[in-house]
């Protein structure tokens, strides 16, 4: 069936109060196609009838609305070049001006793939570099990607998005048909939830942020309020690292593009 207009409206009003998402007149598609197994999941006919649940106030069918309209695709080193970037570039940076624990923040971290492919970048540098330490910190607004994550479990489905078989083998265990992240992986990183558009409660200063792929789902002013709780937390001089069609041009001046090889980060600049 076809969304009605009035559904539609509906849980974009809802989606919007709850996590900022901005879905726009063009996206019923998409609210359909994710909402349709949550109505299976709670016996709903259909979408529409999941609605009339979401309208009596049901907290769990509310909570489950959320979780399937906010994850996103996600996979293991996505994209390759900010990770290459990561390594190449920002690490060395970071060691020369930084204290002796790098802090990264995985913003928007989904299920982890991302966090976890950047531990797996730093458990390659820091016997490199002796003295430093390191932890990520995973954020997400969902907290079934944040349980996802934490528990550090991948199916061979999302195992095969992208895993090289060195850290396959070297850093994961598998168990029937399963994947989980061993110790010494998780021992670099946290999840916890978190809502950037709420002021970052509990993160350290952090040298660099992650934070890809996320502002594209944002109206204008929550991109720069986004924008500006990243600098709260952001040291002077640090790296912000956005997905490809991202840039801060024209949300906050304090951030300077970068240019590398073969992609844009940026580095906050300072100021209030």
């Amino acid at each position: 069936m076809t969304l009605l207009e009035t559904d539609f409206t509906y849980v974009t009003g809802m989606v919007r109060q709850r996590s900022s998402i901005d879905l726009q007149p063009g996206k019923e598609y998409l609210v359909e196609s994710r909402l349709a197994p949550v109505a299976r999941k709670f016996g709903d006919k259909d979408v529409s009838a999941l609605v009339l649940r979401l309208r009596r106030n049901d907290r769990a069918a509310q909570d489950a609305v959320i979780d399937a309209m906010t994850t996103n695709e996600t996979s293991w080193f996505r994209d390759q070049h900010p990770f290459d970037a990561f390594t190449r570039l920002m690490l060395p940076e970071v060691k020369k001006f930084g204290g002796p624990t790098v802090n990264i923040w995985s913003a928007a971290s989904s299920s982890g793939q991302e966090a976890y492919s950047l531990a797996l970048l730093l458990l390659d540098w820091l016997p490199l570099n002796p003295g430093k330490s390191a932890r990520i910190h995973g954020t997400d607004i969902s907290p079934t990607m944040v349980e996802r994550a934490a528990a550090g479990k991948y199916s061979q489905l999302e195992i095969n998005r992208g895993m090289p078989v060195k850290y396959m083998v070297k850093y994961f265990d598998q168990v029937g048909r399963d994947w989980f992240v061993k110790p010494e992986v998780k021992a670099l990183t946290s999840f916890r939830q978190g809502n950037l558009v709420a002021p970052p409660v509990g993160l350290p200063q952090m040298d660099i942020v992650f934070l890809r792929n996320v502002l594209i789902y944002f109206d204008l002013p929550t991109k720069r309020q986004v924008l500006a709780n990243v600098r709260k937390v952001l040291r002077p001089g640090g790296f912000l690292v956005l997905g490809g069609a991202e840039s801060t041009l024209t949300l906050d001046e304090h951030f300077v593009r970068v240019e590398t090889d073969k992609v844009v980060i940026f580095r906050n600049g300072g100021g209030t």
